[in-house]
């Protein structure tokens, strides 16, 4: 299979890859199959859909900002990062992170009910 993105041009894949959002992610609720993509050794990954490739979201490994952050059940937390040019103004989504088992090629995105966790965390500091 083939897709274009906007971030990485044409990418072929295989459908085992695909990762199953049974509910889509908050916005975009039509959108169930994506694709998991780690760039190089970069910490950023994105989480591109199939059925619509210009989209695509930006996220981090949440281990990597706390270890102590929630856990779910054979699936890795991440958290959707907010681009911006100023890298000061780069935000990530603690409150709803995506939950991700690669190995059921699962997802799917949760809203922690706990005021810890900010929908605008900045990713670095000044």
């Amino acid at each position: 299979m083939k897709i274009r993105t906007n971030q990485f041009g044409v990418i072929e894949f295989d459908s085992n890859i695909i990762i199953k959002f049974e509910s889509g992610i908050l916005g975009f609720e039509k959108l169930k199959d994506y694709l998991l993509i780690k760039v190089n050794n970069n910490d950023i990954f994105w989480l591109n859909s199939i059925e619509e490739p210009e989209i695509g979201f930006p996220m981090i490994s949440l281990r990597l900002i706390d270890d102590y952050y929630p856990r779910e059940k054979d699936h890795d937390a991440f958290g959707i990062v907010v681009m911006n040019h100023d890298i000061l103004k780069i935000t990530v989504n603690l409150k709803a992170p995506v939950y991700i088992n690669q190995t059921t090629k699962s997802g799917y995105q949760k809203i922690l009910d706990s005021d810890k966790y900010p929908v605008k965390y900045n990713l670095f500091n000044g």
